[in-house]
């Protein structure tokens, strides 16, 4: 199947090839949210910008998963919130901790929860890092929120906090397994008691802007499929997903056994015309620009001179 065919099958179609090519775990952090609000909501700043920061990103998050899963993705992991976020200052922090308690009690987030039989768990340190703060409470929502979802087995989706170094944690879980059961625990056992029940390896991770693959502990097998969007996260379009999809299912699934001596010389000089047209190129090096305040990746065309350094 080519990928114009695929782009036009029904949604439904999509999803049976997914899950016919067996459970699929993609690992998705949806990054750049305050650079999309900036974009799609311009000045002037709301009288109440964390209110209306939250309410339109709210809605985008629930699309995005919405369409994850309707694309037969079985489980979702988000890394959402990580230890450097809290230097950000305690307005941000605020801010932070209105969202994350939004995602266990928000009517919007709950009535999706219900919608797509979606079994909702948290994982990371945010115990330890959030015990000792004023926003202590979340854990007990998340908790609550876990044991109302714990009954639905369509689809899961693993929110990630804290989860900046997890080689301490794994550690301890592993003393506290052998303790408990005598025997050093397998990676199975491992898994289940870091994320709260097994996950298989991530078959794909899609992130946004620098090109580095983070917060899945356990779960990157060496064939993680890695892809990243060069627009923030919640510009993802459904052509986007599938042609990802695509990717994953088909073109990097061919055989990866070659024979050069059998290409005729025009396949060799088209190879050599396109890699000596790339000497130099380098999958993710991009640029700094001083006015936007962030990098972004150099694609196509695209020459270092666009930056204002």
């Amino acid at each position: 199947m080519d990928l114009q065919t695929f782009q036009t099958l029904p949604t439904e179609e999509v999803a049976r090839l997914v899950r016919e090519a067996g459970t699929k775990v993609c690992v998705f952090p949806v990054k750049g949210t305050r650079r999309w609000f900036a974009l799609e909501y311009p000045l002037p700043t709301p009288a109440d910008y964390a209110a209306a920061y939250l309410d339109a990103v709210f809605g985008k998050h629930i699309d995005v998963y919405g369409l994850c899963f309707a694309h037969g993705i079985e489980t979702l992991l988000t890394p959402s919130f990580d230890l450097p976020l809290m230097e950000r200052g305690d307005a941000y922090m605020k801010m932070a901790a209105e969202g994350l308690a939004s995602l266990a009690r928000h009517p919007d987030f709950l009535s999706f929860y219900e919608a797509h039989n979606v079994r909702v768990r948290f994982y990371g340190d945010y115990r330890k890092f959030l015990s000792p703060t004023p926003y202590a409470y979340l854990i007990d929502l998340f908790d609550e929120l876990m044991a109302r979802t714990a009954v639905h087995t369509r689809h899961r989706l693993f929110f990630g906090l804290f989860v900046h170094d997890a080689t301490e944690t794994t550690a301890a879980l592993a003393v506290q397994y052998y303790q408990q059961h005598g025997v050093i625990p397998d990676r199975r056992a491992l898994v289940e008691q870091y994320y709260g029940e097994y996950v298989d390896p991530a078959d794909m991770f899609i992130g946004f802007s620098k090109l580095r693959a983070f917060d899945m502990p356990l779960l990157a097998s060496g064939k993680t499929d890695l892809y990243f969007t060069v627009s923030p996260s919640l510009y993802l379009t459904e052509a986007q997903l599938r042609a990802i999809l695509y990717d994953h299912l088909y073109t990097r699934r061919q055989s990866t056994q070659r024979d050069y001596a059998a290409l005729s010389p025009d396949d060799l000089a088209a190879m050599k015309a396109f890699y000596t047209q790339a000497i130099g190129q380098t999958l993710g090096v991009g640029v700094w620009n001083d006015a936007w305040q962030c990098w972004y990746p150099l694609i196509g065309n695209q020459k270092s001179e666009m930056s204002n350094e």
